[in-house]
């Protein structure tokens, strides 16, 4: 584990000001799959954080190595209604994926810059975001093109859902996976 990393929140009301930051952050862990891969673009990116930071209840922590970002990770509820479910592909009953606005709480994005990777950054972002969530889950999706990222959330506690493509122009397979969250608001230790 990392010492001297210093977890910072945020909500929707200061989305607008680390827009660039987080487009900054993406660009460069991304830099590799951009390249060959639409989905990975900076662009779609940049449309991708504008929907969220829109969503109520946006939130945001992002890492730093004094004053230098080393990752992030942020989301938002799910609305009555979500369209999160709407490209599964794998067959549940409905209640499972019946949202409230309070019931789920869905990870968007997590990342971490190279320097930091393989030091426990990305555990702390996951816990320092999901701590003081009231949801009674969370979920997040996770390219079936990364084995390794899939086996780490499940290392983490998230279980498998089933197989989701969003319908969205080239995106790709990915896993939706569940992870179920303690009772009461601020619990720490996840």
């Amino acid at each position: 584990m990392t010492t001297g990393i210093q977890m910072r929140h945020y909500t929707g009301n200061q989305a607008p000001a680390l827009r660039p930051l987080l487009l900054d952050v993406y660009t460069e862990v991304y830099a590799d799959a951009a390249r060959t891969d639409p989905f990975a673009s900076p662009d779609r990116f940049a449309e991708g954080i504008d929907h969220w930071i829109a969503r109520p209840g946006w939130t945001c922590v992002i890492a730093y190595d004094n004053d230098q970002p080393v990752g992030y990770a942020y989301g938002a509820p799910l609305p009555p209604g979500s369209r999160w479910w709407g490209g599964l592909l794998t067959q549940v009953p409905a209640d499972v994926t019946t949202e409230t606005g309070t019931r789920t709480y869905a990870l968007s994005e997590l990342m971490v810059r190279t320097p930091w990777r393989k030091t426990g950054v990305a555990r702390q972002l996951h816990n320092t975001l999901l701590a003081s969530r009231s949801e009674e889950r969370a979920t997040l999706l996770v390219d079936q093109t990364h084995p390794k990222v899939h086996a780490l959330y499940q290392s983490w506690g998230w279980t498998t859902l089933g197989d989701l493509r969003p319908r969205l122009d080239d995106a790709p397979l990915f896993h939706a996976m569940l992870l179920a969250l303690p009772p009461g608001v601020g619990q720490s230790g996840r």
